[in-house]
């Protein structure tokens, strides 16, 4: 997808909140204020997302993993262990 830059003012403490929101979930302010956005859009034009999210399997799957990288209990591949060569 074709990118454009956005020049935004916020507040120094929201401004700082931020980038160490980011840092401690190994993101990046960008992708933080675009999953933002992304959902007040999906919100307005009524997504699809609910229907995904109402199928018990899928909704339990998520939860399951979740749960996983919460407990620290997920195994992490390297790139190459998942995608060889």
């Amino acid at each position: 997808m074709l990118k454009t830059r956005l020049n935004i003012s916020l507040d120094h403490d929201l401004a700082d909140f931020i980038k160490i929101y980011a840092q401690e979930n190994r993101t990046t302010t960008s992708d933080v204020i675009t999953q933002f956005i992304l959902g007040l859009k999906r919100q307005t034009q009524s997504d699809s997302m609910k229907v995904i999210l109402s199928d018990p399997k899928f909704c339990q799957a998520l939860k399951d993993v979740q749960t996983r990288l919460r407990d620290g209990s997920a195994k992490w591949h390297t790139f190459d262990e998942v995608f060889g060569e």
